[in-house]
């Protein structure tokens, strides 16, 4: 049940943030035949256009990295589209996968799934274990109903779908947009432009005191790999009836939003001052997850925060040139 080089692979959402890592990392390790759809070719919250999809390319492995994602902002804007979106994804995704006898199946989530005052480092069976952060109540709720639908489905059909929790994501491909990206990404647009535009300052919503766990998508990436690599006996561990099916990957170390923002600002050649807007709210006082599971599979992430920044800024810059560029230039 292990993959081999030739095997079916069906990367949802491929050209997002983690699922280009997926693209990258398994294209890396020698898979040659990744299955990947543009949301212009298929819509994953269409039921008939999925089964269409799974009939004619027959998957064997599904990673379901489409997700509709934003931070706070967004969440706030616009619950509905976060939580029906995301639950369509996942059902439509997961129900096919079951009908057509897909071996193993990944669903990314995020760390926003546990309860919003828990004890940290944050371990798989806390979920559930109190209330959610309401500035991403409905994106968390799809989510772990998307976990419980992999549970259904391995308890009652004896499938083999698990979830991967991973912490806030960065990394190339991104979302820089200034009403829907996470904070990194935010605080890297608003560093760069403010050194481009002659500004000393960088806004900051909330007071700075949060901690955020960030992680490179290329190290998600090379988990989730190992995952689908891993043996029979291991995956199966993983995905036991009787148990959670829930792994979290993560860096293992979290970072001030202070400390952050001072690390971007610098890294942006910003040397005003940071001003923290108090009147925006803060979001989850703390989520750093425990990934000693992930760990006793012998997986470490590699890739530095300081350094993975550095990488971040450059491809901001190489983006924020060509959204600059007069109409003319671009063509």
């Amino acid at each position: 049940m292990t993959m081999h080089s030739g095997a079916r692979i069906y990367i949802a959402g491929h050209r997002g943030l983690a699922g280009s890592a997926m693209v990258r990392d398994l294209r890396g390790a020698g898979y040659s035949h990744l299955l990947m759809r543009t949301h212009g070719e298929l819509e994953l919250t269409d039921r008939a256009a999925v089964e269409r999809f799974f009939v004619d390319e027959d998957p064997e492995f599904v990673i379901i990295a489409a997700a509709k994602v934003g931070g706070i902002a967004a969440n706030s804007r616009f619950p509905v589209d976060f939580l029906n979106q995301n639950l369509a994804i996942e059902q439509n995704l997961i129900e096919a996968s079951h009908r057509h006898g897909v071996k193993r199946l990944l669903l990314l989530g995020s760390s926003c799934i546990y309860p919003r005052d828990c004890p940290q480092p944050i371990r798989e069976e806390y979920l559930l274990s109190g209330p959610l952060e309401p500035t991403n109540r409905p994106y968390a709720i799809a989510k772990i109903a998307g976990i419980e639908m992999c549970w259904s489905f391995n308890r009652q059909f004896s499938t083999h779908y698990l979830a991967v929790m991973p912490p806030n994501l960065y990394g190339p491909n991104d979302n820089f947009d200034p009403e829907t990206s996470h904070v990194l990404a935010a605080l890297i647009r608003k560093a760069v432009l403010a050194r481009i535009e002659g500004r000393r300052n960088l806004a900051v919503w909330g007071s700075g005191t949060p901690r955020r766990e960030f992680m490179h998508a290329d190290d998600l990436a090379a988990a989730c790999r190992q995952l689908l690599e891993s043996s029979e006996d291991v995956f199966a561990e993983l995905t036991k009836p009787e148990s959670l099916p829930i792994i979290n990957a993560g860096s293992g170390e979290d970072i001030t939003i202070r400390d952050l923002a001072a690390t971007i600002a610098r890294e942006a050649g910003l040397e005003g001052e940071i001003i923290f807007d108090r009147t925006k709210p803060d979001g989850t006082p703390r989520k750093l997850l425990d990934t000693s599971r992930m760990r006793n599979l012998g997986w470490r992430p590699q890739i530095q925060l300081d350094a993975g920044i550095r990488s971040a800024i450059s491809e901001f810059k190489k983006l924020a040139a060509i959204e600059r560029e007069p109409d003319h230039a671009r063509t």
